[in-house]
């Protein structure tokens, strides 16, 4: 799973990011609440671990804003406060969870799993995506366009999904390779191979292009008048 983490304390943020990746996760670090929103409105994570107290935007009004922009992204808080009006304030804004510090980063962990694991049915695995004129089941791997079948490779498909995943946000290059290739991404640009092949079926014999180039950013996929506006 890949995890941002919106922690002022560098100390905390680097156990929490150490302790995903000797579980095999992939962490990112926001040590602010602007710069951690950017992150999350902009990239593709399964879960956030937001702290209360942080500098430029506060967790509470961090959480507020995402649940605004309809991103869904389950979101962990913590806080050094445990009354009950401090934790009815962090649900009310949107959280999904609530960890008080200190805590055990073992507890931390289950409780991101079942995060997931709640999220995933509503929005991903059963669920058939569909932008436009383009849909994908990602339990039977079927893709189709304007009612035509797609014929994508295993790698195709996988990118396809996370596109449409996260759609309509852009989704960077460095999550893409990671998602494909975990810790080990081939030398060449084969990113750039497997999206072009993937343009080739989803974009090249229709009228208009759903996927585009976020240059020094990633990619997005989205409908034509989303991508007009």
């Amino acid at each position: 799973m890949k995890v941002l983490i919106v922690e002022d304390e560098y100390d905390i943020a680097a156990n929490i990011g150490d302790y995903l990746e000797s579980h095999g996760h992939v962490p990112d670090y926001a040590y602010d609440g602007v710069g951690g929103l950017h992150l999350a409105l902009t990239e593709h994570y399964d879960a956030i671990v937001l702290d209360v107290m942080l500098p430029r935007m506060n967790g509470l009004r961090f959480c507020e804003n995402l649940r605004q922009e309809s991103v869904h992204t389950p979101v962990l808080m913590l806080t050094a406060r445990d009354t009950l009006e401090d934790k009815l304030a962090g649900f009310s804004v949107g959280t999904d969870d609530y960890l008080v510090k200190p805590f055990a980063l073992q507890e931390l962990y289950v409780r991101l799993e079942a995060l997931i694991r709640r999220h995933q049915p509503e929005h991903m695995a059963s669920k058939v995506l569909k932008i436009a004129d383009l849909e994908l089941n990602p339990a039977t791997h079927q893709a189709s366009r304007a009612g035509q079948a797609l014929k994508l490779n295993p790698v195709g498909l996988k990118l396809l999904k996370l596109l449409m995943e996260a759609s309509p946000n852009t989704v960077s290059r460095s999550i893409l390779e990671q998602s494909l290739w975990q810790e080990a991404p081939p030398e060449s640009d084969a990113l750039r191979s497997h999206l072009y092949a993937l343009r080739q079926v989803v974009d090249k014999p229709f009228e208009h292009a759903l996927i585009h180039t976020v240059h020094g950013i990633g990619y997005r996929l989205v409908a034509p008048e989303s991508h007009a506006a």
